[in-house]
């Protein structure tokens, strides 16, 4: 008897987000951002923190997120609350129900889909011990896999901490936790760059705020403190992979006594959403293969993240199958046994 044929390396796009769940009609209905709006002709526009941009099926029918993923030969997909538009962080009486009917919604889309959806939940972060129930209603209840946290809370140890309501309940469980970026409660949107905004804002903040979260988590405690926890950082922890050795060298003439740890980058999780090869090669010298994630940041970037980013890195062939899919793959497996 031949031995069976090995199965295929999965292709998970582990940082995809959903504004589906019934946030079309909660967005319908604001008249401030987030929104929606009608522009002329009838195509919607979502007005979000950061600017405007047109808002199709992509963002709210999974049929057409499903048939994108198999164009682009993804088997499966980690989609996600929209922590972005700051829907999480309005007065608790708006968000509660809406987070809670999305998250309902969102648990529902793994048997809809056939088991290829996966999901991380949505918080009402501006009642933090009802946000703290939700993730325990979701974890056990609902058996959603984890949460997204806005990473504003992140650009400080003590920031961060504020959320331990939270983080002490996913870490009850377990759970699976992305930091992308997004508002802390009460908090204004910064004022828009006086020129090349797109640039400044989407990218280069964007990047370095990402980093500034890898900082908080690897020299603080917090790892120690909820060590049942997984932290995704998206866009491969920002710059990261290209100033860890000015850090060394800045520990290594400043406090030779405590060395930059740079070790502890190896505990936290990456995704490469709307990069490219270049930067995943660094990375993969820097953080490792075995913590970086495929990602493509859909339906904002609709970019086929193997063919744009992995297929064409400089990467051992070894290397790219635990990126396509078997880091991913071996966390959720381990997440929704």
């Amino acid at each position: 008897m031949s031995a069976p044929s090995p199965r295929p390396t999965p292709r998970i796009d582990m940082h995809a987000h959903f504004y589906g769940g019934g946030l079309v009609e909660a967005l319908l209905a604001r008249s401030e951002r987030p929104c929606l709006r009608e522009r002329p002709g009838g195509a919607l526009a979502m007005v979000a923190m950061n600017g405007e941009f047109p808002f199709t099926s992509d963002h709210f029918d999974i049929a057409t997120g499903l048939a994108q993923m198999d164009a682009q030969g993804l088997t499966h997909r980690l989609l996600t609350f929209p922590g972005a538009l700051g829907l999480d962080v309005l007065p608790a009486n708006e968000a509660r129900e809406m987070i809670a009917g999305f998250n309902d919604h969102l648990a529902g889309l793994r048997a809809a889909s056939g088991g290829r959806i996966f999901g991380l939940a949505g918080l009402p972060l501006a009642d933090i011990d009802a946000a703290a129930q939700e993730v325990r209603r979701i974890r056990r209840d609902l058996g959603l896999p984890g949460i997204i946290l806005p990473s504003d809370y992140f650009n400080s140890v003590a920031e961060a901490k504020t959320l331990a309501p939270v983080l002490a309940a996913a870490n009850e469980t377990g759970c699976h936790v992305m930091l992308h970026p997004g508002l802390k409660v009460a908090t204004a949107p910064p004022a828009p760059p006086a020129d090349f905004a797109q640039y400044r804002t989407s990218a280069v903040a964007l990047q370095a705020q990402a980093t500034q979260t890898v900082l908080t988590l690897i020299l603080s405690d917090i790892q120690d403190l909820w060590p049942r926890l997984s932290f995704q950082v998206v866009n491969l922890g920002g710059t990261i992979p290209f100033i860890f050795e000015r850090m060394e060298a800045i520990a290594r003439h400043r406090t030779p006594d405590h060395p930059f740890p740079t070790e502890r980058l190896g505990n936290l999780w990456y995704d490469c959403a709307s990069l490219g090869p270049r930067a995943l090669e660094a990375a993969v010298k820097v953080l490792g293969a075995e913590r970086i994630f495929l990602g493509s940041d859909y339906p904002i970037f609709t970019d086929d993240p193997f063919a744009r980013t992995l297929a064409p890195a400089d990467v051992e062939p070894e290397a790219k199958r635990k990126i396509e899919g078997g880091n991913a793959f071996a966390l959720l497996e381990r997440l929704l046994a």
